[in-house]
């Protein structure tokens, strides 16, 4: 539960960062999503810790390390959550921001996997992506869980949500392969 904990906030501040170099508030509530998911792991492992330190009086430094380790690992969440927060309240669009958008080649896109989409029931190293567009999926969202990381075995199936990052002009192809408009690699 701590690696899952560890790793969604990893994957939120990689998120929250996107959602504000490109104002994209659909990356921004998917911040705000996995921030409450993470509000309840974090609560399941307060509660555990608590329960195995009652049962184990002898180990209370060691659970004490594991409730620091939770807290840190939750200020991480909220931290991203309150990046995201910025472009969900319109504020994204400082001239800043956009100056390093401008400077920016790569773009992060997120893409349901439709019932007719020739992504559907192909592994990803199937597909070769990152060599017909450019895109590099990072996460999918399968079911309100994610898979960080897949690899060329992960199958892909309908209904996911991939979450990819790569070249701007890679992007549109990428998405017309999700949701079926393109049908060759």
């Amino acid at each position: 539960m701590l690696l899952d904990l560890k790793d969604t906030s990893e994957f939120m501040i990689d998120l929250a960062y996107s959602s504000l170099l490109y104002n994209n508030s659909e990356i921004a509530e998917e911040v705000v999503f996995l921030e409450k998911r993470m509000d309840e792991l974090s609560g399941q492992i307060q509660d555990m810790t608590v329960s195995l330190g009652k049962e184990n009086p002898e180990e209370i430094a060691r659970f004490l390390v594991i409730l620091r380790l939770q807290m840190a690992i939750e200020d991480i969440a909220d931290a991203a959550a309150s990046i995201a927060d910025v472009v969900l309240r319109g504020l994204g669009q400082h001239p800043v921001i956009q100056m390093s958008i401008q400077e920016s080649e790569v773009t992060i896109e997120m893409a349901k996997v439709s019932d007719d989409s020739i992504m559907a029931e192909k592994s990803l190293g199937e597909m070769r992506l990152s060599t017909h567009c450019g895109m590099f999926v990072i996460a999918i969202k399968r079911n309100n869980m994610y898979i960080y990381g897949p690899g060329k075995d992960t199958i892909i199936k309908a209904g996911d949500t991939l979450i990819a990052r790569g070249p701007e002009e890679g992007a549109d192809f990428f998405l017309g392969l999700a949701e079926g408009s393109e049908k060759e690699f």
